[in-house]
């Protein structure tokens, strides 16, 4: 591999370390998304090593690009896992949308009220639906298949694209956290019930969500 034109525009440099990890998005490194992880490396010096899903491979071709010594992963970021993608329980969503606002790529679809769906062709595997879930009905399961370039660049789209939507609609921070506040007005899946109606539909998902754990 060539070696990098250090002189290059940063902006070059990044595009080229964002070109060599994965685009799950998952905010494992610490950062928000791969190309904020990218700019971080770039310009700030820091380490190569915090991207699970990208494993060994991920380091090594950083490592060649960057001409640096590679480090083992950084197991404080996570483990290296086989590609996995998010399954919801239909039988007990209760349609909050909290998925839907934590995806990164949009893979998530549905309404409030409604039933949600995972596009597993276009889910990255980086479980950020799961802690959101009031119901525990979301689980990760392997895909059986590899982590495609093409599907790297699907979500690297996929990601933009939402980025920008959510700047021009909210003009805030894109991070999981204000990505899930800025959409806190949509969040309300039984707005149009009284507080009791709601509450009690809440604690019944509870309920069913607090038995399946026991009996796993």
């Amino acid at each position: 591999m060539a070696a990098p034109d250090f002189f290059m525009p940063s902006s070059q440099l990044i595009d080229r370390i964002d070109a060599v990890l994965p685009q799950t998005q998952c905010t494992k490194c610490g950062y928000d998304g791969c190309r904020p992880y990218a700019r971080a490396i770039a310009l700030d010096g820091q380490e190569i090593n915090r991207c699970p899903p990208g494993g060994q491979d991920g380091i090594r071709a950083l490592a060649e690009l960057l001409q640096r010594t590679e480090p083992p992963l950084n197991t404080d970021c996570g483990e290296h896992l086989p590609q996995r993608v998010a399954v919801i329980d239909e039988a007990h969503c209760i349609g909050c949308t909290l998925c839907i606002q934590a995806c990164p790529v949009d893979a998530i679809v549905g309404a409030n009220k409604l039933m949600h769906a995972v596009l597993a062709d276009d889910c990255t595997g980086c479980d950020l639906c799961v802690a959101p879930c009031p119901v525990d009905c979301i689980s990760m399961v392997e895909s059986g298949k590899d982590w495609t370039v093409a599907q790297a660049d699907t979500a690297r789209a996929r990601y933009q694209q939402r980025q920008r939507r959510l700047e021009a609609l909210h003009h805030e921070s894109s991070g999981l956290a204000a990505r899930t506040l800025a959409n806190k007005a949509p969040v309300a899946a039984l707005a149009g019930s009284d507080a009791a109606t709601r509450q009690q539909v809440i604690a019944d998902a509870l309920a069913r969500a607090r038995a399946r754990r026991q009996k796993k």
